[in-house]
Formats: structure tokens, sequence, C-alpha cells
């Protein structure tokens, strides 16, 4: 049975980290880092994802893809409360000579498959993965790509998705972080992408949607999305942009901007009631 409560837990640091570290670094991408929390939560935390910390390149796990690249904090985050390295590294974001980059490298930290950031990239790669896991015939590992909303204006994506339907790739799973902001405006204001859904559906690809907040119900359609045989299948996860921060949420100006050490302050006092059991302090 679910632990939604442990997963509460950690989603309620990863999002302090998060803060901290785009704080100390002075830039980074809180906002489409914090929409993705639960997500990466459920991921890593949930009995998901199937991963060895202290084996990172084992044979037998899945891959995670993160195609917002610009999102990694919540990538080092999840990856640190996973064990992959500790959790005091975080401060070095962006730091010269930091293996915590602006955007993943998978040359430098255990974790991450691939360096990703060229939006539009990422589901291609994802893509790459499954069907080479696939005509390997060596386990059932599953490979799982995050993609933001705003990355589905690249024309790449839609070449991808036609080719895991084509191949009938039942062993990827997109996850799309659909907090409809990117960092000129709204969706509707750059490129509208209608019905997000039905897209995928036409392109062959099985979809669910969900709250994105929603831990039960995140664990519920990637349980689901397992199932999937035959057919690719993308998670239509329907988010907050700066979600947990009551400044933030819902604000495209927070697409790429560091917050002030005052506003990390109020910030962390406000996740304080979500991360109850332990001291909020900077």
């Amino acid at each position: 049975m679910i632990d939604t409560a442990e997963i509460e837990h950690n989603a309620a640091h990863m999002r302090q980290d998060i803060l901290k570290m785009i704080t100390l670094a002075g830039s980074g991408h809180p906002g489409g880092s914090l929409s993705a929390v639960d997500i990466c939560a459920v991921l890593f935390f949930g009995g998901v994802l199937r991963y060895r910390p202290d084996e990172p390149d084992w044979e037998g796990r899945d891959r995670f893809i993160l195609s917002k690249g610009h999102a990694a904090p919540v990538l080092y985050a999840a990856l640190a409360r996973a064990g992959y390295f500790e959790v005091a590294e975080l401060a070095t974001l962006r730091k010269f000579g930091s293996r915590l980059q602006g955007h993943p490298d998978s040359q430098k930290l255990p974790g991450v498959e691939v360096a990703t950031g060229s939006l539009g990239q990422g589901l291609s790669i994802a893509v790459g993965m499954a069907y080479g896991l696939a005509v390997s015939e060596k386990g059932q590992q599953r490979v799982y790509a995050l993609l933001g909303d705003g990355e589905l204006q690249e024309g790449q994506i839609w070449e991808a998705a036609m080719f895991a339907a084509y191949k009938k790739l039942g062993n990827i799973i997109a996850i799309i972080d659909n907090n409809n902001l990117q960092i000129d405006g709204s969706l509707d204001e750059v490129v509208s992408l209608g019905d997000i859904a039905a897209k995928f559906t036409a392109f062959g690809w099985k979809t669910l949607e969900v709250d994105g907040h929603d831990i039960a119900g995140l664990k519920q359609v990637f349980d689901q999305a397992s199932t999937c045989q035959n057919a690719p299948c993308a998670i239509i996860a329907h988010t907050v942009k700066g979600k947990g921060i009551n400044f933030m949420e819902g604000q495209c100006g927070w697409h790429g901007k560091a917050p002030s050490d005052e506003q990390c302050d109020d910030a962390l006092k406000e996740l304080a009631t979500s991360c109850a059991s332990q001291e909020v302090t900077r």
C-alpha cells in the first residue's frame, strides 16, 4: 500500500531544497521545478522507478529523462534525497566546478542518464532508449520522460511521438508537466496547444490525465501506465507553476528568477507546515 505521507514528506523537503539551492546560486528556474516536485516524488519514492543509488549504472534500472532540463533543481533534489549523493552538495548548484550544472550533466552526476536542456529533444532521446531496450530484450525496463508543456510546441516532439506509436513501444511513458505557463506567458499567448491528450491520442498513444499534485492520483496513473502494452503512454499532469509558494504560484515571472534571501525565508516559513517534523532553517 502506498505511503502517501512519506512521499509528501519527501516532496516538502524537495521544495525546501529547490528554494535554498536556487537562492544560494542567485540563478535558476524555481517555477517549473516546483510544479514538477510531486511528480518526481512519486516516481522516486512511490515505488515507480526501479533504481539503485549505489549502482547507478545497474542494467535493470528504469531510465528517467528530464527533457525540461532547466528544471534541473527538482531532479537534483530527488537524486540527493534518494541517496545518489549527499544533500549538502545541493548548495553547490551552478557554482564553478560543481557537478550540479544549470542543466543536468550525465558525465558528472550519477543518476543523470543524459544531458538535457535543448527543449524538444528529450522525448526523442527517451524513445530511442525505449526502442533500444525493446529490441535488446534484456528485461522489462521502462523509460520515463518528463516534459514541459511549452516544449510540446517543438516539432521534434511529434516526430518522436509518431515513431514511438509506430514501433508500439509500451515501455515509454511521457509525463507532461502541464502548468500552462512558459517563459513568455501562458501557452495560449505564445502558441496554443489545444487539447494535449487528444493530440497524443491521435498520434497513437494511450493517454491519462491527473492532478499533478495529487500523490495518490499520480501513483494510480503510474500504475495504470505500467500496464500499457504495444502502445506508448502519455500522462498529462495538470500542475501549478511555483506550486507550494503562494507568491510564486501561477506566475510566469518566476520561470527563471531566483528569490532574494528575504523571499526565500518567507517561502521556507510557508513550507514549514508541510514539513513539521524538521525545523526549517537557512
